[in-house]
């Protein structure tokens, strides 16, 4: 198998990494007044199925080519847990359609709300530098 043209080096997701930690973490740990997590994880089949159940759908709904978004999120403060990080995954309906004026990264696709989102990750406490 070809590796997919998005891949990046693991120099520059280091870098990437780096810039969220130095412009964010900081932040978003003294205002919660905790560390809060910044890295999430689900197994290769997690995502798979999910994936597949997206198509699966998409499908069913005359959607060709459907994407998948990934919003950032916050689970409600409990007396058994923290108001930590999450992230949920949600299915859109096709492709991405470019944002006139904006660079080739600025996209909208339409989030497809017939589809159920994806959460329960689990995320590292302390979080996992990579």
């Amino acid at each position: 198998m070809e590796k997919p043209k998005k891949c990046i080096s693991v120099e520059k997701a280091k870098a990437l990494q780096f810039k969220w930690k130095e412009s964010r973490a900081k932040d978003i740990d003294l205002a919660q007044g905790y560390q809060d997590t910044r890295e999430f994880w689900y197994s290769v089949k997690e995502l798979k199925d999910y994936l597949d159940y997206v198509l699966s759908e998409s499908k069913s709904q005359g959607i060709d080519e459907p994407g998948v978004r990934i919003y950032f999120g916050a689970y409600p403060k409990s007396s058994a847990r923290k108001s930590y990080a999450t992230v949920f995954l949600a299915a859109t309906k096709g492709r991405l359609i470019p944002i006139e004026g904006e660079d080739e990264t600025s996209v909208n696709a339409e989030n497809n709300y017939n589809i159920d989102p994806y959460n329960e990750s689990s995320g590292g406490i302390p979080p996992v530098t990579y």
